[in-house]
């Protein structure tokens, strides 16, 4: 059986599936293109995708073996599961292994953008720090504040459970009670609205969907604090970019610190030149522990589906029994 890998994964991950397949790389450093991913998984049992390749009706049905797609992400909404289950094609994920490593870049994000710590480097690299003044810089305390996290999930949940140390209050809206936070750290679960009201840092952890599209636009950033800063590290389409860069170029908000872009790779303009702005290359699980542990998690994946088991993984486990 062949598997098609639509970019260089860690060898961990690799090395499993090069023991049980013929195991075709995609041979170039960046995003491939929709034609180059139908011709790879032409001849393809398996397709082992980023979250970043667009794995439509087109895709899926250009390939008449496939029988397994195991994306190197946790989410997946860049798969048309809909079809791959209408054609017995089972889908999995890589959810759980990096939790840990999203929550402490949201963290990492937070931090930078509160303390102003980019624009302070580049001010240092650029010769301008001529020694310490009253008002040089000065950003957004974090001890003791109100944290407030929209989509208390996994990441979500772990990214609240991180706030120990700065004694913070802490706020979550979800369409269920976490009961872990609300033992843990006393959080209370309020509406979407309240919290935006409230909270001085807000942390974006929700899936992409329908409902959760520009889940942040004019009219939630103008429900801010004026000093709130706002941290994304979920999908880029749940802000309405174009909004936000209004939000920081007028000073509804603070700042702001961003991992994923509504058109990604692509950033909007404004937000390039923005000095209140942290801007990340889609770096929550870049850690070589968690890169690593994905490649296994979707190798593994791919393992139990082409060899007719149901993945540890599997988001439509009713294609289980369909046949392709």
């Amino acid at each position: 059986m062949k598997v098609y890998v639509t970019r260089t994964i860690p060898d961990a991950g690799l090395s499993l599936l090069k023991q049980e397949f013929t195991v075709d790389v995609f041979p170039h450093d960046r995003l491939p293109t929709k034609p180059e991913i139908i011709a790879g998984v032409n001849d393809a049992d398996g397709l082992l995708c980023l979250l970043t390749d667009p794995i439509d009706k087109d895709v899926i049905t250009s390939a008449p073996r496939l029988r397994m797609i195991a994306t190197y992400a946790v989410g997946y909404d860049n798969i048309d599961v809909a079809t791959a289950t209408k054609h017995g094609i089972l889908v999995s994920n890589t959810p759980g292994v990096l939790t840990d490593a999203t929550a402490e870049l949201a963290w990492a994000l937070l931090i930078s953008a509160a303390r102003r710590i980019p624009e302070g480097d580049t001010y240092c690299r650029q010769g301008k720090f001529t020694g310490w003044a009253p008002q040089l810089m000065v950003g957004q305390e974090i001890t003791g504040k109100t944290l407030g996290i929209i989509g208390a999930g996994r990441i979500g949940a772990a990214m609240a459970l991180k706030s120990t140390g700065f004694h913070m209050n802490v706020l979550y809206t979800d369409t269920q009670p976490n009961p872990t936070l609300e033992r843990e750290l006393h959080a209370k679960r309020v509406p979407l609205e309240e919290l935006l009201k409230q909270a001085d840092f807000i942390s974006i952890h929700v899936a992409l969907s329908p409902s959760t599209h520009h889940l942040i636009g004019c009219q939630q950033l103008q429900m801010m604090k004026p000093t709130a800063v706002l941290v994304n590290t979920s999908r880029g389409p749940v802000i309405d970019e174009p909004a936000l860069a209004t939000a920081l170029k007028e000073h509804w908000i603070f700042s702001a610190g961003l991992d994923v872009y509504e058109h990604e790779p692509k950033i909007h303009k404004d937000l390039l030149t923005l000095p209140n702005v942290v801007l990340a290359p889609h770096l929550g699980s870049a850690t070589i522990d968690t890169r690593s542990n994905m490649a296994r998690m979707a190798a593994e994946n791919m393992i139990a589906g082409l060899h007719g088991q149901l993945p540890p993984n599997c988001v439509n486990p009713e294609a289980y029994r369909k046949k392709p």
